[in-house]
């Protein structure tokens, strides 16, 4: 998500074409069930962009339960050795992001709250507890990475969902975007250039070859986010 459409997120309606919407209000369902909706993108695609106006857009019926909340403490990080691998897939939980989401799954309609943790890229942690998901709520949308990696345990991510949507902009708007997000948290526009060509390119790298597992592909050309046509991919 980048600085240049940060007012775009405010209103949903005109950031999110008609179609998407009305693919989105049809998980709701018909309150039998609660369905699960992950979207996917490179770093600073516009996921939590998408997912927070599609929450908007539907009210009270939705929730945006990120993927970054399950990102490894910097504590650990340094226990690991991996600080200088921060947002790479082996620097997160997913064993516990997979038990998060199988029990928001299966609890729908059974009066208990269950609680979620967020990032804040404020102080570079995750946040234990920060988001409640509602007993009623029968759309969750979960956005990230790594939805869609072959890699167990990230392949028991899928199964959870009712669809993937991967979402595509040019690498070059992406990557302005990522860089100015870093320069926005306390980096050096240096620093920030060469924290993406040593860790945030190959992680993109990875989300690119596993986007042929979604079943939609969304793309945003800086005004819109639609969903791509089929003679766009000749």
């Amino acid at each position: 998500m980048g600085a240049p459409f940060q007012s775009n997120a405010g209103t949903g309606s005109h950031l999110v074409s008609d179609d998407v919407i009305a693919a989105a209000r049809n998980l709701l369902g018909d309150g039998n069930r609660r369905h699960l909706l992950g979207i996917v993108g490179a770093p600073a695609a516009g996921k939590s962009t998408l997912a927070e106006a599609l929450v908007q857009l539907l009210y009270d019926q939705a929730v945006n339960v990120p993927m970054d909340g399950f990102h490894l403490a910097e504590r650990q990080l340094a226990r690991l050795g991996l600080t200088d691998r921060k947002g790479a897939p082996h620097t997160f939980d997913p064993s516990g992001y997979v038990a998060l989401l199988a029990r928001i799954h299966d609890d729908f309609g059974h009066g208990e709250v269950v609680y979620a943790p967020v990032f804040k890229r404020e102080i570079g942690e995750p946040v234990a507890g920060a988001i409640a998901v509602e007993p009623t709520t029968p759309l969750v949308i979960t956005e990230g990475n790594y939805l869609l990696l072959e890699e167990s345990p990230w392949c028991k991510i899928p199964p959870l969902l009712d669809e993937v949507w991967y979402l595509d902009i040019a690498d070059e708007v992406r990557e302005d975007w990522l860089a100015a997000r870093h320069v926005r948290h306390g980096r050096t526009e240096a620093e920030s250039w060469a924290w993406i060509a040593h860790n945030d390119r190959p992680n993109a790298a990875q989300v690119t070859a596993s986007s042929k597992r979604a079943d939609r592909h969304l793309i945003w050309d800086g005004t819109t986010i639609r969903f791509r046509q089929l003679a766009e991919d000749l």
